[in-house]
């Protein structure tokens, strides 16, 4: 079993991503397990530190990620490649060399973008709040290159055969586009079975962005992931990309 996710998607060679496990070498202990990267859900200071270390360190990565203070909000930050604090928004656009770019996740859904030519890459972060609200429409416009030009890969998030929302989940889509119905199962008065993958598509379809990949694993299925919704107190994985 691989400690990370790498997308399956027809990048340019010059073009680096995956997503992190709870499997890989880190020093969190329980609840956090092992390699928790995020550094604002409870776990050591000192552990995060290491962890993040140890992510630079095995895996290859050319530089600091750009780590973002996510708010499931829609704000983007270009990153220019210096680092400093935690800039506060949920993604974030580059079209710099070896500027490493992180989303952190436990269920909402982390998406990477990257242009056909391989200049230009982006990560976001979208929960059903940050979804609902265009955040992924709101990347695609921070970037330079037409949507036509872009691909996105959705990671692993909460799936369709276990996200049970409500009514006013539900009505926060539908408000937006008509068509997130089809997104929609419903299980109980009032509650439904949320489809995050398919509303993403939709989503990046209607601004111009059709090559999307990915999206078929569930973190409230596959223990390998973190799971807010599974564990309540537990750690973040890392979604990164970057070009060299």
């Amino acid at each position: 079993m691989s400690d990370i996710l790498r997308p399956d998607w027809p990048v340019p060679a010059n073009i680096h991503a995956f997503t992190t496990t709870r499997l890989g070498p880190g020093v969190s202990e329980l609840p956090f397990y092992r390699f928790n990267l995020g550094a604002r859900c409870g776990d050591a200071p000192a552990a995060v530190r290491a962890n993040r270390e140890a992510l630079r360190r095995e895996y290859g990565l050319p530089g600091e990620p750009l780590w973002l203070h996510q708010v499931h909000g829609i704000e983007v930050v270009s990153d220019d490649g210096t680092r400093g604090s935690d800039p506060l928004a949920d993604a974030a656009v580059t079209t710099q060399s070896a500027s490493v770019l992180a989303v952190l996740t436990a269920d909402c859904l982390p998406v990477l973008f990257c242009n056909t030519s391989g200049t230009e890459v982006a990560a976001a972060h979208a929960g059903w709040r940050g979804l609902a609200a265009g955040m992924l429409e709101a990347t695609v416009t921070a970037m330079r290159s037409a949507p036509h030009e872009l691909m996105a890969w959705l990671g692993p998030a909460a799936g369709p055969q276990r996200y049970e929302v409500g009514e006013d989940v539900r009505q926060a889509f539908l408000a937006a586009d008509a068509a997130a119905v089809s997104a929609f199962t419903p299980t109980r008065p009032g509650h439904f079975l949320i489809d995050m993958p398919a509303i993403a598509r939709q989503r990046l379809a209607a601004c111009g962005v059709t090559q999307v990949y990915g999206g078929e694993h569930c973190t409230l299925t596959d223990i390998r992931f973190y799971s807010h919704r599974r564990e309540q107190r537990t750690g973040r994985m890392a979604s990164l990309i970057w070009m060299t």
